[in-house]
């Protein structure tokens, strides 16, 4: 597991970060941005995508959809988009 920083990707437009991250060989790209879903056709891609909504980005709020987050990428398949919230 990586993140957009630690790849160096920050800054990137959705179309971007997703052609980056399968061309990286990722399988998964888990998101805050609820609305990458309707601006990128996910169907067409090679990798799948996991949304979240939290009340924010605080690792408080985010910690308690981690059981989500781990049964979502477990039945994630490319082209796909699971949404996980709390």
């Amino acid at each position: 597991m990586r993140t957009v920083r630690q790849e160096s990707w920050a800054g990137l437009t959705n179309g971007e970060l997703l052609d980056r991250a399968e061309a990286a060989g990722f399988v998964a790209l888990v998101t805050g941005d609820q609305s990458l879903e309707f601006q990128q056709n996910i169907a067409k891609r090679r990798l799948g995508v996991v949304v979240l909504k939290a009340a924010s980005n605080a690792i408080e709020d985010l910690l308690p959809l981690v059981p989500g987050i781990l049964a979502a990428l477990a039945g994630l398949r490319a082209g796909t988009v699971s949404r996980v919230e709390a």
